[in-house]
């Protein structure tokens, strides 16, 4: 008997495409459910009998695919769902500098407070520069778990200031160090009309991206602009070293001198679209059978993926693989996998924080009810006579990036349907938080392609459907870009 309750699905990333890493350590993925199809192809003999009968069905190839889906939330570094975006945007992670024992004590993070005021790290502590917000977690005493601005980095050391540390020679398993914004000196950051500028801090140092999404301000006085207005989500456009231009700035931005202010900016990593063939064992293991069976899917591709927000509903996800080969074996091939992640699940009205569209949320009550960001990869299977003695494809390539936004409005007033008409260029951007982590997605150029309002019924609304179709946009070199921010105030 298997009970869907009791199934399990595992993921590894691959180096080679098709390939299980040796000895690999496998990760729980959270899901809703799956529809992968794993299974042979067959065809039928053409022979002709004069008994009317059929020779045997014939196995010419495996059909190795499928469709994952799942509830949102955030994309934990190396977890599942963090690698399927990597592979549904084929690219990886812009990460910022990050230093994380995942499991392994003592690795990575080897020392804290043992010199005073110093974290010691294996390897790339000069990447962190002074002037970045580094957040440290995972410590055993409590007071070594603190969010710190770096005064100083070696390679392999990370200073703050007065920051009490406890000698810490070898930190748990759990331990990590993620840079997770800026901060000024005081009255350094001035928030002027289209930006912020400094006179010590040089923005050219801190690993920001153009296109990047910030968070302005923190929760103490002293951390944040005295104009309220002046806190809060904006995009960089354009980094100079004194001053970084933003757009899509709060309502009601001004400019603020920042006196006395030792301002704190937050920012995360940047995904955006890009050309690589990213691979994936996936293993489904149905625990409930007496022997369990566990079917193993390789060179497994995001092809397709589809994320929904949609008013008073959970945000969900939905992606779809195209694979390579696989097995099906009552062995594991990871008995103890990594436990799924545990960060809370996002809702739509209730996290989404913002949907703006060409750059400011939309009035005339053109209201958004539910937005549907779709991705194509056009992913086709490359198959050969195999010499290998495996049975599958050989190899998969890849298409256009298409990318769209299905959007159900009200129909409030003509402002969006005159768009559609006119093919009027414009952009669009959601953000969903929630326990101070957050997700903005945004596709930077866009133009409605589809759409009509109707009266479809007595005591209706009547809606505006719309799609919009991305295309590059010269300033990121994109279609579209996913920020998350590990951590926010």
């Amino acid at each position: 008997m298997s009970d869907a309750n009791r199934t399990r699905l595992a993921h590894v990333r691959e180096t080679t495409l098709g390939t299980t890493p040796t000895t690999p350590r496998m990760r729980t993925a959270r899901m809703t459910g799956e529809q992968i199809q794993f299974m042979p192809q067959t065809v039928q003999s053409n022979e002709m009998r004069s008994d009317r009968m059929n020779a045997d069905p014939i196995q010419v190839n495996q059909t190795n695919q499928g469709a994952v889906n799942g509830e949102l939330s955030y994309p934990v570094d190396n977890s599942p769902f963090s690698d399927w975006l990597e592979s549904l945007f084929c690219q990886v992670w812009d990460n910022t500098p990050t230093f994380d024992n995942e499991g392994t004590a003592d690795s990575v993070v080897t020392d804290a407070g043992t010199t005073t005021d110093t974290y010691v790290v294996a390897s790339g502590g000069a990447a962190v520069v002074a002037g970045h917000l580094v957040r440290a977690t995972g410590f055993t005493n409590a007071g070594n778990n603190q969010i710190f601005r770096a005064a100083s980095s070696t390679g392999t050391t990370i200073v703050g200031s007065s920051l009490s540390l406890t000698a810490e020679t070898a930190p748990p398993a759990a331990a990590k160090l993620k840079v997770v914004g800026f901060q000024g000196a005081s009255g350094d950051l001035v928030a002027v009309a289209d930006g912020i500028t400094s006179t010590a801090l040089d923005f050219t140092t801190l690993g920001l991206n153009v296109g990047s999404w910030i968070k302005i301000g923190g929760t103490a006085t002293g951390d944040k602009f005295a104009t309220a207005a002046c806190n809060g989500w904006a995009r960089i456009t354009v980094i100079a070293a004194q001053k970084i231009t933003l757009d899509n700035l709060p309502t009601g931005w001004t400019t603020d001198a920042g006196t006395g202010k030792t301002l704190k900016v937050w920012f995360g990593d940047q995904l955006k679209n890009g050309t690589d063939t990213i691979g994936q064992t996936l293993e489904r293991g149905f625990l409930a059978q007496t022997t369990p069976t566990y079917l193993i899917s390789r060179g497994m591709v995001a092809g397709q993926g589809e994320f929904r927000f949609e008013s008073e509903q959970i945000a969900t996800w939905s992606i779809t693989f195209q694979g390579l080969t696989g097995e099906f074996t009552p062995t594991s091939l990871d008995a103890s996998p990594d436990a799924a992640t545990t960060n809370a699940i996002m809702a739509a009205s209730v996290n989404v924080g913002r949907i703006a569209e060409n750059g400011a949320i939309l009035s005339d009550k053109n209201y958004i009810r539910s937005v549907t960001v779709s991705i194509n990869n056009n992913l086709r299977n490359l198959g050969g006579i195999r010499s290998d003695g495996l049975v599958g494809p050989e190899d998969i390539g890849k298409g256009s990036a298409d990318v769209t936004a299905q959007m159900e409005t009200y129909f409030g007033s003509s402002t969006l349907l005159a768009k559609l008409f006119a093919q009027t260029v414009t952009n669009m951007n959601i953000r969903i938080a929630k326990d101070s982590q957050a997700m903005v997605w945004a596709l930077p150029r866009l133009t409605y392609t589809d759409g009509s309002a109707n009266a479809t019924g007595k005591n209706t609304d009547v809606m505006l459907p719309l799609t919009a179709t991305a295309s590059i946009d010269e300033l990121t070199s994109s279609h579209i870009m996913l920020d998350r921010l590990e951590y926010y105030e």
